[in-house]
């Protein structure tokens, strides 16, 4: 029987060269996608353009790199700012097939951390390392990456004291860096001996407490679409890669869902094959790389590409911290100011859609989704207002007033059928057919209002967590959320949501309204949270029907 191995001849060995070291180079190129399938390139080069490789030189250039202006109330991106490697681009024109997964045993110098793209409070990292609970950047240049400040925090729940704020300022526990030579010190020098694993995939790091997590608002319309809004515009012009994993690092198991039960439904209709871990788990990381083995080499796990999402450094930047506290709002408005997202909220239909589908919904418009270019506005049957009533919950209308809104509501709707059906009687064809829908969403399977709302038009509620339904509304040319306050009070959360995904949006305070760049400034006072807020219905149908009719 010949041996089961033979003496390698200097060809063999040549060849085993060539291979390693064409495994090594096009691995350093992979993209935002799994390692295991035929990629596009033409993502590599829209991530290498965002690397920051550099120091700021001043303070314009530092708004650069932390996603604003620092010298005005701007948020341009000095893309000039960003220096590349001309030899990064060289043979990116053809498709590669990457093979296997990031074996860093078999790499001789690790991969440094770079940033494909940053925005206060929101960061796609590339080859970022984990020990001890702490987020290493790999890096020769320190001084070229974001304030830290700006990308983490401590991940505490928030309070409005000085004493919390400062809590939540990250400290060298929660993000540090690392050099080449003390990463080969820490993990080891020589490829065979390195205790560093990766960790497959792209990763999704909520670095928030459950305060905001159990909350179908700041989780669906807040978290989840701020972070699919910057996934999206990091792969912009290329579609958004697929996302394997979520991290809750500061969440139990039921730190993350609500009580209604939305957010699970709508993560798992969103993103079927995505994995969660959770605090447990993130726990596992930390043990496991805390230890220190016979060699004295520690252990480190490596995310080759991870977004990290902070709610506390996000307020801390421009349009967070200071316009309208929404967190959201650093990603889309970023993004849309670097011309990555399209400012009419396109970019969400497709989570949407996933959602409706889950539920049961067919697409509005069947020839939409085979046009080669999708429309800017889309079509429905009819003109569907949906009225979310809080009349059993807190925080609701003055009784009398709730029930003369459903009056005109009613009213309304059967005037606009009357003259619909005059119409096609003279003329043989007529307008949309008008539909009214007064609904306690508590009362509803989660099915049934997914269903409501993806035919819904005008949205209509006091301001409260069933308005956040608004994220799967249809974008036609009338679309529109009526939210309505306790006279005097005021927030941004609904207002830019609808704003964000294209739609119109209409403030009520009793006989007034506010719309576009006229609304109020927050505030919550007396009666805010209270079951005696007053409204006008004919001031809401009025709205109504100028909005349907295009004069609004």
């Amino acid at each position: 029987m010949p041996p089961l191995f033979r003496t390698l001849s200097r060809r063999d060995a040549i060849l085993i060269l060539i291979g390693a070291f064409s495994m090594h180079f096009f691995t350093s190129l992979a993209p935002l996608t799994s390692h295991s399938i035929v990629i596009s390139t033409g993502f590599h080069q829209v991530s290498d353009e965002a690397v920051v490789e550099h120091p700021p030189k001043n303070d314009q250039e530092l708004g650069g790199l932390l996603g604003h202006d620092t010298l005005k109330e701007s948020y341009d991106f000095p893309m000039d700012s960003l220096k590349l490697d001309p030899h990064k681009h060289e043979g990116l024109e053809q498709k590669t097939t990457v093979i296997g997964s990031a074996d860093l045993s078999r790499v001789a110098v690790l991969s440094e951390t770079t940033i494909v793209e940053h925005v206060p409070g929101w960061t796609l990292f590339r080859d970022i390392y984990m020990a001890n609970g702490t987020l290493l950047i790999l890096s020769s240049s320190p001084s070229s990456f974001p304030d830290i400040r700006l990308m983490t925090s401590t991940g505490l729940a928030a309070e409005n004291t000085p004493e919390n704020i400062a809590l939540r300022e990250p400290t060298a526990w929660n993000m540090d860096f690392v050099t080449p030579e003390e990463a080969m010190q820490r993990w080891g020098n020589r490829p065979e001996s390195r205790r560093i694993w990766s960790v497959g995939g792209n990763t999704l790091l909520f670095n928030d407490p459950p305060q905001f997590l159990a909350h179908y608002y700041h989780f669906c319309a807040e978290l989840l679409l701020g972070a699919w809004s910057f996934w999206t515009g990091a792969a912009h012009p290329e579609p958004p890669p697929p996302v394997h994993r979520a991290i809750f690092p500061h969440s139990p198991s039921a730190g993350w869902r609500d009580g209604p039960g939305f957010n699970s439904y709508f993560l798992r209709a969103a993103f079927p094959s995505l994995t969660v871990e959770v605090e447990d788990d993130w726990n596992d990381r930390i043990t496991a790389t805390s230890a220190i083995i016979d060699s004295g080499v520690h252990r480190a796990w490596h995310f080759p590409y991870l977004l990290l999402a902070d709610r506390s450094a996000a307020f801390r930047g421009e349009l967070c911290g200071t316009k309208n506290q929404r967190t959201a709002s650093e990603s889309v408005d970023g993004l849309i100011a670097r011309s990555k997202l399209d400012h009419k909220g396109l970019w969400w239909k497709s989570i949407r859609t996933a959602v409706w589908r889950f539920a049961g919904v067919a697409e509005q418009n069947e020839l939409n989704d085979k046009a080669v270019t999708p429309p800017e506005f889309e079509e429905t049957e009819k003109i569907v207002i949906t009225y979310i009533s809080r009349q059993s919950v807190r925080r609701h209308l003055i009784p009398e007033d709730h029930e003369r809104l459903v009056n005109d509501l009613e009213a309304l709707v059967r005037r606009k059928n009357a003259e619909i059906k005059s119409t096609t009687t003279t003329s043989g064809s007529g307008a949309k057919e008008w539909e009214l829908n007064v609904v306690q969403a508590e009362n509803m399977t989660k099915d049934d209002q997914v269903r409501l709302v993806a035919r819904t038009t005008i949205l209509l509620g006091v301001h409260g967590n069933g308005l956040s339904h608004l994220i799967l509304m249809p974008q036609t040319k009338v679309s529109a959320v009526i939210e309505m306050f306790y006279p005097g009070g005021f927030a941004h959360d609904y207002e830019w949501t609808t704003r964000a995904l294209g739609m119109k949006h209409f403030a009520i305070w009793n006989h007034t309204y506010f719309t576009g760049g006229n609304t109020p400034s927050v505030s919550y006072p007396n009666g805010f949270q209270g079951e005696t807020i007053p409204v006008y219905g004919p001031n809401v149908a009025s709205i109504i029907e100028k909005r349907v009719a295009g004069e609004l």
